[in-house]
């Protein structure tokens, strides 16, 4: 009866742990609908960033400017990473902490210095513990759909370490949301800011190529040059948080799915103990008669 009264108590105990995880799924499950909005949403205000920068590069040489300044000498990286404030969501974390470390290893070989600016408490505690790394920054409390108000102030600090030189090159470190299902840790340079062949190829449309820039070409690439950078970051983190509450809501799911067999499996194992307790007292009860008899 010992036994039977166990069993039942962790049955009762994982349907506490249940229900737990079920909440943090559902709840993970409607943030993430929300993260994924807002991120396909910048994702439209970034390619028509690009395709007026496609046309302004055409008119001007936006290499002159100081955010596309290619250092010939790198001396110090500058890693923005992405992590989140809270656990419970799978791989996401490690699966960033893990490519930093290639990096970092990858600079001390070269005797390049790593500086670090860390977005989220998980990636701070641990960052903050590891060799040949500078915390220059910690940013807390992210929110789940950060925007420009939010990220400017990262941004104005990226761009004056970068043009004070304190920084050859900035590089994002963030989980790319790709899908519900597929998320990846990748790493994206920021700075220096480059017209590679995916800006130089961006098919312009007709309302772009036929507008006039006022007061001048170069008067307008001055401002969309940061602006497509702090859009660049700003996606970024965006992708971050999707693929946070994505990765947190299989994580939870996988976990009221172990619970829903973890339950199963006890619930059969008490009525195999109950059973067997029952055959024993009707043995006994049987053995009592036959010897009074």
């Amino acid at each position: 009866m010992a036994k039977t009264q166990q069993i039942k108590g962790r049955i009762g105990s994982v349907k506490s742990t249940k229900q737990i995880t079920k909440a943090m799924e559902m709840v993970a499950a409607s943030k993430l609908r929300k993260a994924q909005q807002a991120s396909a949403r910048s994702r439209a205000m970034r390619n028509s960033a690009r395709e007026i920068l496609a046309r302004l590069s055409q008119l001007t040489k936006a290499t002159e400017f100081e955010l596309y300044d290619q250092r010939a000498q790198i001396n110090g990286k500058l890693y923005v990473v992405f992590s989140s404030d809270r656990g419970l969501a799978g791989a996401y974390n490690s699966n960033i902490l893990r490519l930093l470390l290639k990096e970092v290893k990858r600079n001390a070989a070269n005797d390049v210095v790593t500086k670090v600016v860390a977005v989220g408490k998980k990636g701070a505690q641990v960052i903050a513990k590891l060799e040949d790394i500078e915390l220059v920054a910690v940013y807390e409390d992210w929110p789940i759909e950060p925007n420009s108000t939010e990220i400017s102030p990262l941004f104005r600090e990226l761009t004056r370490m970068f043009t004070k030189a304190e920084a050859d090159q900035v590089q994002l470190i963030y989980t790319d949301f790709r899908s519900a299902l597929v998320q990846e840790a990748v790493v994206q340079q920021l700075l220096p800011s480059s017209l590679d062949d995916s800006i130089q190829n961006v098919e312009v449309g007709r309302n772009i190529n036929d507008a006039m820039f006022e007061p001048s070409a170069d008067a307008v690439v001055a401002k969309v040059v940061p602006w497509l950078v702090e859009i660049q970051l700003l996606q970024a983190a965006l992708e971050a948080s999707a693929s946070e509450q994505s990765m947190r809501r299989m994580a939870m799911k996988a976990a009221t799915d172990n619970a829903t067999d973890l339950i199963d499996d006890l619930t059969l194992e008490f009525n195999s103990a109950r059973q067997a307790a029952i055959t024993q007292e009707l043995a006994e009860i049987s053995g009592g008669v036959a010897a009074m008899s």
